[in-house]
């Protein structure tokens, strides 16, 4: 008799195949809109925080968007680990500081740099641990809050989101260029 066994992995990231990070960004901008996708980070993040209170979302919806941003961690350390640079430097002429976003100059320039600064910081496991913390107790009241430091990944992930939609923006434009 054949045993049938059911894969439970994600989908997402098209498990078992290798894929460079740009493609699995895109794959993520195209199911997700990086406006919508801070929003509902920061959500998360509120209400993870908030005693005694819990998001009123579908908790399925939050557990796909788990699932893309844990793609989209993935996506971010192979992009660092690629040794030719994947954004050019652009000049910095008349941005604005909405523009900006979280980046500093510097990495508005080369966006790659918020990638190394995270992953040098943190690994994979710990945003991983970290999105299932902040999901977990903004599922739930709670009347303790999260005992580690939750503030520094999500800005990571926050800056993250920006430098990865910047270096795909710019790549589009490098493409329509040639």
């Amino acid at each position: 008799m054949k045993k049938n066994r059911t894969d439970f992995r994600s989908r997402f990231g098209a498990v078992g195949k290798k894929h460079s990070g740009l493609q699995l960004m895109e794959t993520f901008f195209q199911l997700n809109d990086l406006v919508a996708s801070k929003e509902k980070l920061n959500r998360i993040m509120n209400y993870a925080v908030k005693r005694n209170t819990w998001i009123q979302e579908d908790p399925s919806d939050i557990f796909l968007f788990r699932q893309s941003m844990q793609s989209f961690v993935h996506a971010g350390y192979l992009i660092t680990l690629k040794k030719k640079k994947i954004a050019s430097h652009s000049p910095l002429e008349n941005t604005s500081p909405l523009l900006l976003g979280l980046l500093s100059e510097k990495e508005y320039r080369n966006p790659l740099l918020v990638f190394k600064k995270a992953f040098q910081e943190y690994s994979i496991d710990e945003f991983n641990y970290f999105m299932s913390g902040i999901i977990y107790f903004s599922l739930g009241a709670y009347d303790h809050v999260p005992e580690r430091n939750m503030v520094s990944p999500y800005i990571h992930l926050t800056k993250m989101l920006d430098a990865a939609h910047l270096i795909l923006e710019r790549r589009g434009n490098r493409d329509n260029n040639e």
